[in-house]
């Protein structure tokens, strides 16, 4: 593996503690690593366990405090290739050896004391926000709630603090008679609160309840209340995801306006497929097994990238060994401060006729439309005054009618989309019955409406759940941490998150099935990028439909399947796995069981292209079909292959069925399964435009022009 001596020149000699600082001086480093291996737990502890193997090797790395030149860094890295891990070692986690090669120089110096003391801590100093834990929402500080539906109850109690509290940091509910008056009488603070929330465009929500803040707002709340203790540098865990396109291109700027000035430095860790801001300048590429794959100038590594893709004969496929091909399809996309710019670095692929899930390009097969599932009729929703969904008057059969009014029926696989803030996840808590105006707004679940009606029954929030199969941030940050992989899954057949599940052979059939499917993902004592399921389903089935089957490498491949050993699911609990993995548990949860409708909010994001593609790959076909990347002469193709598991009628769990209904919301393309066939873009709220409806005539993956049609960009 390659390696890179440190790429920031700092001087070595720095100023002795009773030097007087000056501009006239240059300044040391904030963070300096050189060639230094990290652990979780000493090496000499004898766990035996994955805690003391060695993090990062070898590794170099420097943060310059004032640079000749910009230095702007962004992390790469897969899923579980360790992203959040080097972000911690950056803020003093984690044993260092030799204990002198990480050291923080800047934080040390008499700079620092004469600026703030406080700031000596690298704790302080360093400030980490992680938008993939808890949902993405606001953290600690009281301000999740305490139970699912909160976000949704117009009636505010006193812990329901405004985003002004948050970032005075007014959360505790006695607060002493001092902390109000420290924390708003001083006017240094009341500078910055105001500089702050200026800069991040937070004015028209300070009275807002944090509860009530959008996916968008939270994560710019966060940063600033980061801000307000004046960081020297910000280390920001893939703050891009799950935004909406309007909403990336402008956090992007303003990322951009604070690492310009320095205040503070700033360090983003990315998946290889989110869009790069085109302000960066330096980039970590992180391979699996806790490595650096490449360092250095953002045109360098790119450079050095893309000649090891060139295809021909000249290709050495030990690159990928370490470095996922899959992940590299859409690697390079830049963030401009207007839009999102293809990829100049990409694998070079074969003129394909089908999607990653094997579907054909267009879609040509017309769907088996069944019975309505979910009617709204006129739905507003509204908190006081202010309206959250439905503030508009709707084409109804030729007739003007005020609210939402929409079906989804058996058969039919929608996707919903609209800005952060314009009401999908309202709309969703309304099916999920999570929303306490579901029981007086006009709607309809599976025919019943939810209290009943003359002539009419009504639907309990137990039958509803039974139906219905859901995955997304909410349910991911109320999720218990302490339920084991295996109970996670088997938590789609219980009535809440604690209660016993209903399990039969049948059942636990599946559970196996999927553990089997996902246990690269699910397992973090395994390397997803090298331990593929397709080394057993796909063994013995070639790639041209008139080539023999290997007969021999089938029967092999299924007795290797069925001796894969699932013990280890009863023990590693959905606390123990990185956020990816416990994402791929959440949907695995909500397809399980064959709900009558599956909803997914978000489900896949906080995930690599590699798992990405094959968790769709799943939705769609189960274990009939697998995907896999092959090289066909001096080009990459993806290929969806039928399984041995199909060949040999061994399928448990197949993919979507007909009698199936699926919503899907994302904000990134790629995020949206192939399967969707028609969409609902919702409006921002109160602007009084009515939702737009539309259906597509192809696959989204392979069209950009619908998806600019949906966003109107």
């Amino acid at each position: 593996m390659r390696r890179t001596p440190p790429l920031s020149f700092c001087p070595t000699s720095y100023l002795s503690s009773k030097s007087i600082p000056s501009l006239l001086h240059p300044r040391p480093p904030i963070i300096n690593i050189d060639n230094a291996t990290f652990y979780r737990n000493h090496p000499s502890s004898h766990r035996g366990d994955e805690a003391s193997n060695p993090l990062f090797p070898g590794l170099n790395f420097s943060i310059p405090s004032f640079p000749p030149e910009p230095q702007h860094w962004a992390i790469l890295g897969a899923s579980s290739s360790g992203k959040t891990t080097i972000l911690e070692i950056l803020r003093g986690q984690h044993l260092c050896f030799p204990p002198t090669a990480r050291s923080f120089p800047y934080l040390s110096s008499d700079w620092t004391t004469a600026k703030d003391a406080h700031l000596r801590d690298p704790g302080r100093a360093i400030q980490y926000i992680g938008f993939s834990s808890k949902g993405g929402g606001l953290g600690e500080a009281g301000t999740r709630g305490a139970y699912l539906s909160a976000r949704y109850e117009s009636w505010k109690e006193k812990t329901d603090f405004s985003l002004l509290d948050y970032l005075k940091g007014n959360t505790s509910l006695y607060p002493l008679d001092n902390e109000k008056t420290q924390a708003t009488g001083q006017a240094d603070e009341s500078a910055i609160l105001e500089k702050v929330v200026k800069s991040l465009h937070l004015e028209e929500l300070l009275s807002m309840p944090v509860v009530n803040l959008s996916n968008g707002q939270s994560r710019r709340a966060r940063i600033a209340k980061a801000l307000m203790d004046q960081p020297e540098a910000l280390l920001l865990d893939e703050p891009f995801m799950g935004l909406d396109p309007p909403t990336l291109t402008t956090l992007s700027p303003l990322l951009y306006t604070l690492a310009q000035a320095n205040t503070p430095r700033l360090i983003l860790a990315l998946r290889p497929q989110d869009p790069l801001p085109e302000w960066i300048t330096h980039l970590v590429y992180l391979g699996p097994g806790l490595r650096v794959a490449f360092q250095g100038k953002k045109a360098d590594v790119w450079k050095e990238i893309k000649e090891k893709l060139q295809p021909g004969a000249q290709l050495q496929f030990n690159f990928f060994s370490y470095l996922p091909l899959t992940s590299l399809f859409e690697l390079g996309q830049t963030l401009t401060g207007t839009k999102i710019k293809r990829s100049e670095v990409y694998l070079t692929q074969a003129k394909r006729k089908s999607v990653r899930e094997g579907l054909s390009y267009m879609d040509q097969k017309a769907p088996k439309i069944g019975e309505v599932l979910v009617e709204m009729e006129g739905v507003h929703v509204e908190y006081g005054e202010k309206a959250v969904l439905g503030a508009w008057m709707q084409d109804v059969g030729g007739q003007p009618k005020a609210g939402l009014w929409w079906t989804v029926k058996r058969g039919e696989r929608w996707g919903i989309f609209g800005p952060n803030g314009s009401g999908k996840t309202t709309i969703l808590s309304l099916i999920c019955s999570e929303h306490p105006q579901a029981y007086s707004l006009p709607l309809k679940l599976f025919g019943r409406p939810r209290l009943p009606q003359p002539g009419q029954p009504g639907i309990s929030i137990f039958d509803i759940q039974s139906r219905i199969g859901h995955s997304s941030p909410e349910i991911h940050a109320f999720f218990p941490r302490a339920l084991t992989i295996r109970q996670t899954l088997e938590n789609a057949w219980a009535d809440t998150f604690l209660s016993k599940p209903v399990l039969t052979y049948e059942r636990d059939s599946k559970v196996d099935a999927c553990l089997r499917w996902f246990r690269a993902e699910l397992n973090p004592s395994l390397d997803a990028t090298t331990d593929h399921i397709d080394n057993f389903v796909l063994k013995g089935v070639q790639r041209r439909p008139d080539y023999p089957f290997n007969a021999p490498a089938m029967v092999r491949a299924l007795i290797s399947y069925d001796q894969i050993d699932n013990d280890w699911a009863d023990e590693v609990r959905f606390r123990d796995v990185p956020f990816s993995s416990q994402k791929v548990a959440l949907f695995l949860r909500a397809i399980i069981k064959n709900p009558d409708l599956v909803i997914l909010d978000e489900a896949f994001s906080g995930m690599d292209s590699m798992m990405r593609d094959k968790c769709m790959i799943f939705l769609t076909w189960g274990e009939v079909k697998g995907g896999r990347v092959i090289k066909e002469s001096n080009t990459f193709q993806r290929n969806v292959d039928e399984t041995v598991l199909a060949r040999k009628g061994r399928v448990v769990l197949g993919g979507l069925k007909d009698k199936q209904a699926l919503i899907c919301v994302s904000h990134v393309k790629e995020e949206v399964p192939g399967v969707v066939s028609q969409w609902m873009y919702l409006p921002v709220a109160e602007t009084g435009t009515p939702a737009r409806f539309g259906r597509l005539t192809g696959r989204l993956e392979a069209h950009n022009k619908s998806w600019n049609k949906i966003w109107k960009i």
